[in-house]
C-alpha cells in the first residue's frame, strides 16, 4: 500500500506539470441539453454536475481508437449497438479513486444487460494505471492517453479540464448523458439503466404496419 501511494504522489506531481494552465480551463457542450443539472465550483470555471440530452439532440460520440493498458486495441466505433459508459480518469486524481470503486460495480451489474464500459487513462503513466486497476479491481479496459489526445477528441463535450469525467452512449453512438467530476453509483446506475430502457421501449414495427 506504501508503495502504490508512493506512486500516487509522484505521478500526481508530474500530472500537475502537464496540465498546467489547463487544468483550470473548460469548455462546455454548445447543444440545448433535454435536461440539466449542474453547478459551478468556485476553484474550477468548468461546470461541473448532471447533463442528459434529449433524443434529438444528443453530440455523436468520438471515433477514438487507441491501445489499452493491457496492450490491446480498442476502437470505439466497435461497440456500436451497446450502451456504453466512458469514463475519463488518471490515478493521480483522487475523485477518480473515490469513484472507481461504484463504476465497477455498475460495470459488473449491467454487463448482461450488454452495457459496456471503456476507461481513457490520460496523463498518466502504465505502471501507476495498471496499479490503479488492480488496486480497484477495474473490470473493464481502459485507453492508454499519455498525452491526453483521447482526451481532446471529447472537447466541446467533456472539458480539457474535467477528470473525472463520464458520459453515457446509446446504442446510436450518441451521447445520452454526461458527468462531470465525481460520479456515484446511484446516479450512475441510473443514467445508465434510462438509456437501456430507452431501447426497450422503442415500438417494434409490425408486419401490417410495414409499407407495400
Amino acid at each position: 500500500m506504501a508503495r502504490w501511494r508512493l506512486v500516487l504522489v509522484v505521478v500526481a506531481v508530474l500530472a500537475v506539470g502537464a496540465a498546467g494552465a489547463t487544468w483550470v480551463r473548460g469548455s462546455t457542450w454548445s447543444g440545448e441539453p433535454g435536461e440539466r443539472v449542474a453547478r459551478r465550483s468556485s476553484e474550477n470555471p468548468v461546470v461541473t454536475g448532471e447533463t442528459r440530452f434529449s433524443t434529438g439532440r444528443r453530440p455523436p460520440v468520438p471515433a477514438v481508437t487507441g491501445a489499452t493498458l493491457d496492450g490491446g486495441r480498442l476502437s470505439m466505433t466497435d461497440l456500436r449497438g451497446h450502451v456504453v459508459v466512458v469514463n475519463v480518469w488518471g490515478s493521480w486524481c483522487l475523485p477518480c479513486q473515490e469513484e472507481a470503486p461504484d463504476l465497477a460495480r455498475v460495470a459488473r451489474e449491467t454487463r448482461r444487460a450488454g452495457v459496456r464500459f471503456v476507461g481513457i487513462d490520460t496523463r498518466d503513466s502504465l505502471v501507476a494505471a495498471r496499479e490503479f486497476d488492480r488496486e480497484f479491481g477495474i473490470p473493464y479496459p481502459s485507453l492508454s492517453d499519455p498525452q491526453g489526445k483521447i482526451h481532446l477528441a471529447f472537447e466541446g463535450i467533456v472539458p480539457a479540464s474535467a477528470v473525472p469525467s463520464t458520459v453515457v452512449v446509446d446504442r446510436d453512438g450518441r451521447i445520452a448523458a454526461r458527468v462531470i467530476g465525481r460520479v456515484t453509483y446511484g446516479q450512475l446506475r441510473g443514467l445508465v439503466d434510462d438509456v437501456v430502457a430507452e431501447h426497450r421501449a422503442r415500438p417494434a414495427t409490425s408486419e401490417a404496419s410495414r409499407p407495400g
